[in-house]
C-alpha cells in the first residue's frame, strides 16, 4: 500500500465489527494541495481508510487458519455520503460493521465520525481472493502489527 489512512485499530470483533482512528495532520502531503488555504482530507482518502479497516476485519474473519489465506479487495463503494469536511487537528473514528458474508465476498457498513459528529457513512463491497504471495503477506503482517499493537485482545493475524 502506498497510503496508510488508518493510524490505529482500537477494537476488533471477528465476524462483526471493528473500530479505528485516523488523526489528520498538516504533515500529510495531500493537504497541501487540497485545498490551498483551506486544507481538508479528500473523501476518497476517507473511503480508503474505512476500506483498510474493513479489509482487516474481513481478513481476520475469513482467515481462521493458514490453509487458504484470502485478501479483501475493494470492488464497490455504495451509497457513500459525506456530511462535513474533515481537516487538520481532527481525529476521525472509523467504524466497520459486517452486513453480509458470502463464501468469497462481503458487504461492510462504514462510518467516520469526529467525536459525535458524523462525517461520512456508506457501504463497501469486497471480493475475497486467494492472493498468498510472500510480499503481500509480509506487507500485511507489518502494517497489521502496527495498527493493532496496543490491542490487548487482538485476534490472530494472518
Amino acid at each position: 500500500m502506498r497510503y496508510f489512512l488508518l493510524d490505529k485499530v482500537t477494537e476488533m470483533v471477528p465476524g462483526e465489527q471493528a473500530r479505528g482512528l485516523k488523526a489528520i495532520t498538516l504533515t500529510e502531503p495531500i493537504l497541501h494541495d487540497h485545498f490551498p488555504d483551506y486544507p481538508i482530507l479528500p473523501g476518497a482518502m476517507i473511503i480508503e481508510g474505512l476500506a483498510q479497516l474493513a479489509g482487516l476485519l474481513l481478513e481476520v474473519t475469513f482467515n481462521k487458519s493458514d490453509d487458504k489465506i484470502v485478501r479483501a479487495i475493494l470492488v464497490q463503494v455504495d451509497k457513500m455520503k459525506f456530511y462535513r469536511p474533515s481537516g487538520p487537528g481532527e481525529l476521525l473514528t472509523y467504524e466497520a460493521k459486517i452486513e453480509s458474508l458470502l463464501e468469497d465476498a462481503a458487504r461492510v457498513g462504514v462510518t467516520a465520525k469526529n467525536g459525535d459528529d458524523l462525517r461520512a457513512s456508506g457501504k463497501i463491497n469486497f471480493q475475497m481472493a486467494a492472493i498468498n504471495t510472500d510480499n503481500i503477506k509480509k506487507q500485511r503482517m507489518d502494517i497489521y502489527r502496527i495498527w493493532t499493537k496496543e490491542m490487548t485482545n487482538c485476534p490472530p493475524l494472518r
